[in-house]
């Protein structure tokens, strides 16, 4: 059984439907909500690292402090902005997913395939657009 972790939001349409692609693959992952149980900040820049990504990029600006805090500011650092995440759960972007094959960000949630054995049947988003046939192919949508 492969080990992974969701850092999930369940009130985020995209970290839901992460999740649900998760169990669809036969894994029951860990899933952390991290507004309840935020990641430390050494985990958090781990996390930054292993997914190849700048800490910038795991902000989020949507429905949280970012504007009224100047996070947009480019002179400010990545300790500044760990600050402001350790401070504000709300402003790590989500969901990521660590597994064996690595961490990312998995905005859109289909990203998540990547990280995953093959899905166990087909899948279709909350919004109805479908992400894998009935075979556990990944549909590409254009």
């Amino acid at each position: 059984m492969m080990d992974v972790v969701i850092y999930h939001n369940p009130e985020c349409g995209t970290s839901r439907n992460t999740l649900a692609q998760i169990l669809n693959a036969g894994v029951e992952p860990h899933v952390i909500e991290y507004l309840k149980c935020p990641p430390s900040r050494v985990m958090l820049r781990q996390l930054v690292d292993r997914a190849g990504m700048t800490v910038r990029a795991l902000l989020r600006e949507k429905g949280t402090p970012f504007a009224a805090l100047g996070l947009a500011n480019p002179a400010l650092t990545d300790d500044d902005l760990l600050d402001a995440m350790m401070a504000h759960p709300i402003l790590i972007n989500r969901p990521l997913v660590v597994s064996p094959k690595g961490v990312r960000l998995c905005r859109p949630s289909e990203e998540v395939l990547d990280l995953l054995p093959p899905q166990r049947g087909a899948f279709t988003k909350e919004d109805g657009e479908r992400v894998v046939d009935d075979a556990g192919n990944r549909v590409t949508n254009s």
